[in-house]
């Protein structure tokens, strides 16, 4: 899966807490100072750093509203990254109770529905986003990602225009687009986006599964089995990198190296095959 985009730093929190200079000295006498700094702390902080950093300020009874939403916010971040969905979902729900024109949490509730499968929840709670911020750009490829995983290619592709339209900088639209361009058979045009997308942002496996499937939809399979082995890099069990170079690598006469990347695949996602029949490749 492409990385959702979560918006997760929220500085603001230091200033909503530190309004006055008694204020602050009364959140040093607490030692709540460090807990600031690691509910604020984002990925360059542990995540169960930051769910204790912002679980202190909760439990502290000294933040105000605004400030209380945004580590209610940034708990449910840390929630997420450590797949614990359920809480980060009960996290964004208070925030948003809290400030209900903030639009972070429910574009954040979102990538949470979707990492956990409830794609009809996902598209409710970037609706919301949008709705509350209509030129929200990651809410909209967000969005896109979630019709894609439910195979409505049309939405998928509508969001992910406008998410490029907003920032043209965004490399999961471009991604998410190059891969409807690669199964719906609009080659070259796809081969653009994916190219966009990795020049645009860090190194994504199914970015480079995406073009690797254009590459072997042209034939060109000394690329494909190159962009598989990119992917693959970075996600090593990803099933349909390992398909789709063991298909390449038969097609260039290499049976061995072929059926061994095809099995592999096949233990991890049984029903791989079939995958690739549905995008036109056998």
């Amino acid at each position: 899966m492409r990385a959702a985009i979560i918006d997760s730093v929220a500085p603001i929190l230091v200033l909503l807490l530190l309004g006055s200079p008694a204020a602050a000295q009364q959140l040093q006498k607490h030692s709540q100072l460090k807990s600031i700094e690691q509910c604020n702390g984002a990925d360059r902080i542990p995540p169960q750093a930051r769910i204790a950093g912002c679980t202190a300020l909760i439990d502290s009874g000294e933040a105000k509203a605004d400030a209380l939403a945004v580590a209610y916010n940034n708990r449910g971040n840390a929630y997420t990254a450590t797949a614990e969905y359920d809480r980060a979902i009960r996290d964004f729900d208070q925030a948003i109770e809290l400030a209900s024109a903030y639009a972070k949490p429910m574009n954040n509730r979102g990538v949470a529905y979707l990492r956990k499968g409830a794609y009809d929840d996902a598209v409710k709670a970037f609706d919301q986003a949008i709705e509350v911020n209509p030129n929200y750009g990651g809410a909209f490829a967000n969005r896109g990602e979630a019709y894609l995983k439910m195979n409505q290619f049309e939405r998928a592709a509508r969001d992910f225009d406008e998410a490029i339209r907003l920032d043209p900088n965004s490399s999961l639209a471009w991604s998410g687009r190059c891969w409807i361009r690669a199964i719906l058979g609009d080659l070259q045009a796809g081969l653009d986006d994916c190219n966009r997308a990795i020049q645009s942002g860090p190194e994504n496996a199914a970015t480079y599964d995406s073009r690797a499937l254009i590459h072997l939809k042209m034939s060109q399979l000394a690329a494909a089995i190159d962009d598989y082995n990119s992917a693959l890099r970075v996600e090593p069990r990803l099933a349909s990198a390992l398909y789709g170079r063991g298909l390449a690598k038969l097609r260039q006469g290499d049976k061995a190296g072929g059926n061994s990347d095809i099995s592999a695949a096949r233990i991890i996602e049984a029903k791989v095959a079939d995958d690739f029949a549905r995008h036109g490749v056998q």
